[in-house]
Formats: structure tokens, C-alpha cells, sequence
């Protein structure tokens, strides 16, 4: 029942986003991509107010502060860890420990420089991924069908794809060829769905 409920089925999920990322220079232009977006992003939470106001936060380890920065990568690193045994808990490390390097950098860059640095980062990044849809994948990305899987599972999704290609990494064994089935009848139903359209 574990691996089948719905928030938590990862084939399900690997198979919509491959659906969308099948082209090899678009899955590439993603794993570059999708961490460095998560990482600034957190770059600019770290100047949102911080839980439990008066404590005294200097205290804590490199001053780090419990706001909304660390309640984001504490829900990723959780939901993670409970997808897959052995690459979650590798991604839920990467959570906290983009977490913590984050706001090492925004406390080091100050709000007006970290800002400038944080869009030029996102532009740039989400240009790329528009790009590697556009002209390589030819086909829009998940966003308006599914906004979960775009901005909650995608970082996750990534490091699953950068395993997979280097290690050979599966979650189970015949998790690739269960995933490359369902994201086969994934495509073919995204491409009679615009073939509908056309008509």
C-alpha cells in the first residue's frame, strides 16, 4: 500500500515527469537547473521573519534562523525521505544542507545584493528550462497540468534522473521498466490529447 498512495507513488510521479522531460538536453538542462532555482529561493527566505520572535538566534550554530526558509526545506527533506529509502534521505540532506548555505550566503550578501542575485539567477534558470521545453522537448512544461509535481517533487525528480544516468540507480528493481511504460502511455496520451486539438 506504501508505494501506492497517491502523494507518495514515485512511479506515477517519475512517469509524469518523464512524460514531459523525455528529450535528453531538456533532462539535462533540468538537473543543472532545478537545485540552483531551490537554492535561491531559500536565499530570499532567509530574510522573512523568524518563528518565535525574541529568541535569541545569534546563539544558534553560524546564526542560522528557524523562518520560513528552513520550515521549506524541513517539509522537501520530510517528504523526501518517506518517497524512497536510500535516494530520499541523499535529497533530504541536500535540502538542509542548501538550507544552511543559503542562508549563509543572504547574511553574507545583505537583502539588496542578495535580491539581484537571486532574479538573475531565477531568470536565467527558468530560461532555460523554457527553452529546453520549447526547442529540444517540444512540448510545455507540466506547469498549468500539475503544479505539485513542478515546484515540490521536480528537485527530487532530478537527483532521482542524475542517479539513474550515472550510478544506474533504481529505487526497486524493475522500477525503470514500470516507469518507462507508464510514461510511454503518458506521451501517447499527451499526444493525442493535441492531436484532438489540431482536429
Amino acid at each position: 500500500m506504501g508505494r501506492k498512495m497517491e502523494l507518495f507513488d514515485l512511479e506515477k510521479h517519475f512517469a509524469f515527469y518523464g512524460a514531459y522531460h523525455s528529450n535528453p538536453v531538456n533532462s539535462l538542462i533540468h538537473i543543472l537547473f532545478v537545485w540552483p532555482i531551490f537554492f535561491t529561493t531559500l536565499i530570499l527566505l532567509y530574510f522573512t521573519p523568524a518563528f518565535f520572535f525574541g529568541f535569541p538566534f545569534d546563539q544558534f550554530p553560524l546564526g542560522l534562523v528557524p523562518n520560513y526558509g528552513f520550515l521549506v526545506s524541513l517539509i522537501y527533506a520530510s517528504l523526501y525521505a518517506f518517497m524512497d529509502k536510500k535516494a530520499g534521505p541523499l535529497a533530504a540532506i541536500l535540502c538542509l544542507a542548501c538550507w544552511v548555505s543559503a542562508s549563509l550566503v543572504a547574511k553574507h550578501l545583505g537583502f539588496p545584493l542578495a535580491l539581484k542575485v537571486v532574479v538573475a539567477a531565477q531568470l536565467f534558470c527558468w530560461t532555460g528550462q523554457i527553452i529546453g521545453h520549447g526547442v529540444f522537448e517540444k512540448r510545455v512544461a507540466a506547469l498549468p497540468e500539475n503544479l505539485t509535481q513542478t515546484f515540490l517533487m521536480e528537485p527530487f525528480y532530478v537527483l532521482l534522473e542524475a542517479l539513474q544516468l550515472v550510478f544506474g540507480y533504481e529505487p526497486y528493481p524493475g522500477f525503470d521498466a514500470t516507469v518507462k511504460a507508464k510514461r510511454d502511455a503518458e506521451i501517447k496520451k499527451l499526444q493525442e490529447k493535441k492531436e484532438k486539438k489540431i482536429e
